[in-house]
């Protein structure tokens, strides 16, 4: 399942993506327009700077700015940022991989041949799609 600090940053990098004029955006304008908490939208905006997906600026005429274009952001990335792993259980993940301690035999269980086809499918939309896809 989603979280909703990845939600609210899907949404909150989506409302500045459709900015026609590319000024930054304030924290009250995309908390007020995408109905998010101003605390919660802080941390999740920091995270998405940090990451080099957003950039910032102080003072009169602030807020958070892209520092790519919309079609140069894949969803994947954002996703990673935000949740962590895609996959479903560690033992299928390609970037946190860890074997599950009830599982003697990754080849042989069932769940791990099913979940690989989840995170194909998952990885397969994901990487198909980038921000201009969302706006």
């Amino acid at each position: 399942m989603l979280s909703k600090k990845t939600k609210y940053g899907l949404k909150a990098i989506t409302f500045i993506a459709r900015q026609e004029n590319k000024n930054p955006v304030q924290i009250a304008t995309i908390s007020k327009s995408e109905n998010i908490s101003h605390k919660f939208l802080e941390s999740i905006l920091l995270t998405l700077r940090k990451s080099g997906f957003l950039g910032s600026k102080k003072g009169k005429g602030g807020g958070y700015y892209l520092l790519k274009e919309p079609k140069d952001i894949l969803m994947t990335d954002i996703i990673r940022v935000l949740e962590g792993p895609i996959a479903m259980v560690p033992c299928v993940s390609l970037n946190y991989y860890e074997k599950c301690d009830d599982c003697p035999d990754e080849d042989a269980c069932s769940v791990h041949k099913l979940m690989i086809q989840v995170r194909d499918s998952t990885l397969k939309v994901l990487k198909n799609n980038t921000l201009a896809d969302l706006t």
